[in-house]
């Protein structure tokens, strides 16, 4: 199983409209958008995962590709790395010193 990482698409896009976009290239295992949990709309990427040979067939078909008038980015998911918290003061403008 291949995780994908899918950006810039139009933020109106769902779960199931990024499946769909998918599933010509193989069976989808999972599709997800991302959302901003505060304004409760999409963040404008999300991950797929389907099977290797298949996710490889869907970068090299959709990277770059026009979707509602923008470029979606398709590229095989990173893993998250541990970036440290940052507090911020609430009388100031940015972080604490």
């Amino acid at each position: 199983m291949t995780k994908l990482y899918v950006g810039n698409l139009p933020y109106s896009y769902t779960d199931n409209d990024l499946r769909d976009m998918f599933a010509p290239y193989g069976e989808v295992s999972s599709a997800s958008i991302i959302m901003d949990k505060v304004r409760g709309r999409s963040k404008g990427f999300g991950f797929v995962e389907m099977d290797d040979s298949a996710a490889q067939t869907a970068v090299a078909e959709l990277n770059g590709k026009d979707i509602g008038g923008r470029n979606i980015v398709v590229s095989e998911a990173r893993p998250m790395t541990d970036k440290p918290r940052r507090e911020y003061d609430r009388n100031s403008r940015g972080p604490r010193q």
